[in-house]
């Protein structure tokens, strides 16, 4: 039986040292193994002879072993390629049971990390931050918030600014808050746009949306939100969602990176204005707006009354109205502001209908 060996010349890396070594390399097809005459009778089995992609170029070839993890033989002739029956084929991974352990492992760890100790560490570190600390958390996230707006796809928005507007803003706040103790100052903005939302920040910030002015029937539906918002003040709730976002953005950055510029701000913005709290943070918003209301003489079932008007919506709500659809306990909300509604209660209008009006152009 005839005998077929093909030579090569070559370098080879032992990977024992940085000398390279000139062989000739003999493909010996016989004892199907490639054979390199480097003093140390070296030899590779044929079918684990892989190639080494070359960043740098496709001008040479390079060669490994994939039961020599050091070993790199260099060759001018690609040609040697033909004898090699596994040179693209990927070498075998060792230890998979090993390896799906760690990857479940490590993925166990991100989630430990992410979903309770950053959660648990935020909610601990918002008690620590000094009312001044929190306002200026507050007034960053919005400048973030303002400037990132459009470059999240909602356009530039402009605050709405309108004095009588401002004024009737000033007047439900006032009519909110005369038996409220607060720690810190409430700022109240209105921003131009048509999205059905409302949320509140670090700091004692409130923002509303022009369409959710536009979306409410009455004004006391606007302070009905306006009392909710006031009540996640009050619970910080915006202040641990802020921490929380920032902690989980900052250990997802480590793994994948990207997030330390544009892109976490960008999604640290869509999760604050889409603040997705806690059923119990919900709920117990829900029930500081009831007080709220009930000592500013309004009737909670205001609330239940936008509630509704969040449903009527449907499947295209967005932002805020998504943000309430969101929880399947919706109806068991609009029973809980309507009872919390004592009966024959006798309300008195928190604006008179000019001042309704001018709060409905506040930005115009």
């Amino acid at each position: 039986m005839s005998t077929e060996k093909t030579e090569y010349q070559g370098t080879f890396f032992n990977g024992a040292n940085a000398e390279p070594e000139q062989v000739l390399i003999t493909v010996d097809q016989e004892n199907g193994v490639l054979a390199l005459n480097d003093g140390d009778e070296t030899t590779w089995p044929l079918p684990d002879v892989r190639e080494v992609r070359d960043q740098a170029g496709t001008d040479m070839l390079v060669l490994r072993s994939s039961n020599d993890d050091l070993g790199r033989l260099i060759l001018n002739e690609r040609d040697v390629r033909r004898h090699l029956p596994n040179v693209t084929k990927r070498p075998p991974v060792e230890n998979k049971g090993r390896l799906l352990k760690w990857a479940i492992g490590a993925i166990a760890s991100v989630a430990l990390i992410v979903f309770v100790l950053v959660p648990t560490m935020a909610d601990q570190l918002a008690e620590f931050i000094p009312p001044e600390g929190e306002r200026a958390l507050g007034e960053e996230t919005l400048e973030q918030i303002r400037s990132a707006l459009d470059e999240s796809g909602l356009g530039v928005v402009d605050t709405c600014n309108d004095s009588s507007g401002i004024l009737a803003l000033s007047k439900m706040q006032k009519r909110l808050t005369d038996t409220l103790d607060l720690d810190q100052e409430l700022t109240v903005l209105v921003l131009d746009h048509q999205m059905v939302n409302a949320f509140a920040l670090p700091g004692g910030f409130i923002v509303l949306f022009r369409g959710l002015i536009d979306a409410a029937g009455t004004p006391e539906e606007v302070a009905a939100v306006f009392a909710h918002e006031i009540g996640h003040v009050v619970s910080r709730d915006p202040t641990r969602h802020a921490l929380r976002s920032a902690g989980s953005i900052g250990v997802l950055g480590l793994l994948f990176g990207d997030f330390a510029g544009g892109a976490m701000v960008l999604f640290l913005t869509e999760r604050l204005i889409d603040a997705q709290y806690s059923q119990a943070a919900e709920a117990a918003a829900d029930e500081f707006a009831h007080r709220v209301l009930l000592d500013a003489g309004l009737p909670p079932s205001a609330l239940a009354d936008m509630f509704e008007r969040f449903r009527e919506l449907g499947g295209d709500a967005e932002g805020f109205v998504a943000h309430f659809l969101s929880h399947p306990q919706l109806g068991d909300r609009i029973a809980a502001s309507r009872d919390a509604t004592p009966a024959g209660l006798a309300s008195n209008p928190v604006l008179s209908d000019s001042e309704w009006q001018a709060l409905r152009n506040i930005c115009n």
